[in-house]
């Protein structure tokens, strides 16, 4: 059986060095706040050529704490797309503020950038884009936006660790960014993790002080905060992964390349990457009309796969008796509608083998 993603082939490409790391930080008798993550937060903002990154406990966490941090709360909006993971949206909410959401593009499946001003209302504080599956959204476009209407940029880049727009690197071009480094991630820690980045220095001070119950100085409280931090043994593990992502991305993208060019079932819609993009392929999402019939097929011929998100955010149950949700998402999201029922994820992951990549292939060039 070919599995869909696999966390342990991930991590014997660079056993040794995680291990040895890992035996570092458990033997340092230092495990918050301390070298590794200073190491690590340094290093990962010279790899953007960004000025701060802070490390927190999750992806969501980074979500929540960077809105927070910008000041956004109950009576504001930030626009964020229809077609997404739930926690963009949890970010916002969990201040208080409301989510507008645009639809998708057809091709790209991200963002659609053309719908952005139309939902820009008085109440509007920022844009959030989600660089999804491995591709960074139009940031021309939204910074030309952002800057007409004077609105913060908050990047999701939970997917895109090395994903670049324009030859920038996704989470470098807004006012602030979230990454997440949930073990599936491009850059994947060994269990949860996450980073907020940005060339602001009052913001980052802010974040670190968010992060930690609201304190710069133990035990005087500044603000109201949380316990968000990053730990050392993550920290270290995550430094390893550093060191190898370009090589773990470009490993994706050849498996990427396999795929676009010897899938040929007219059944298949295969991912477009726009011009402007170099896309790392943290997954590999496919349309097919009936999803159900594909994934049964790809299963008897011994591959799983997976959906990417069969609920979007608007028609989940948590928002219905909100002003976020939207019942008839058919019409008002078409895209995003159509993608949450039609979209597949083929197998992906740095470290498949050739002979896995071929087997896929052929499985879908026989529905």
């Amino acid at each position: 059986m070919i599995e869909y993603t696999s966390l342990l082939q991930n991590y014997n490409l660079y056993k040794e060095e995680y291990e040895s790391a890992v035996l570092k930080a458990f033997r340092s008798g230092w495990y918050i706040l301390g070298p590794e993550l200073d190491e690590f937060e340094k290093s990962f903002a010279d790899y953007l050529g960004i000025k701060h990154c802070v490390g927190l406990n999750s992806g969501t966490d980074a979500l929540i704490l960077a809105i927070r941090a910008l000041g956004i709360g109950p009576g504001d909006e930030v626009i964020v797309p229809a077609g997404t993971y739930i926690a963009s949206v949890l970010g916002i909410t969990e201040n208080g503020a409301k989510p507008v959401y645009i639809d998708s593009t057809s091709d790209t499946l991200l963002m659609d950038t053309s719908l952005i001003e139309r939902a820009i209302t008085d109440r509007t504080k920022a844009i959030l884009p989600v660089h999804l599956y491995g591709q960074a959204c139009n940031m021309s476009a939204i910074k030309e936006i952002a800057e007409k209407y004077d609105l913060y940029i908050i990047e999701d880049c939970a997917q895109c660790h090395g994903a670049m727009w324009n030859g920038k690197y996704a989470g470098t071009e807004g006012t602030i960014s979230c990454f997440s480094f949930y073990p599936t991630k491009p850059l994947g820690a060994l269990g949860d993790a996450g980073c907020i980045c940005t060339n602001d220095d009052e913001l980052a001070d802010k974040v670190r002080m968010l992060r930690n119950y609201g304190s710069r100085v133990k035990y005087h409280n500044e603000s109201i905060g949380v316990n968000s931090r990053l730990d050392e043994v993550q920290a270290a593990v995550l430094s390893v992964g550093l060191k190898h992502l370009d090589e773990s991305n470009q490993m994706r993208i050849g498996f990427s390349e396999r795929y676009m060019n010897e899938i040929n079932n007219p059944k298949v819609k295969l991912p477009v990457t726009a011009n402007e993009a170099k896309h790392v392929y943290h997954l590999f999402p496919v349309l097919v009309d009936d999803r159900e019939s594909f994934q049964k097929h790809l299963l008897n011929n011994g591959i799983k796969t997976q959906v990417h998100y069969p609920i979007p955010p608007f028609l989940a149950e948590c928002y219905m008796n909100t002003c976020a949700g939207v019942l008839n998402g058919a019409e008002i999201f078409p895209n995003a509608y159509y993608i949450a029922n039609h979209e597949v994820s083929l197998p992906m992951y740095s470290g498949m083998s050739e002979e896995d990549v071929e087997a896929v292939i052929n499985a879908v060039n026989s529905y």
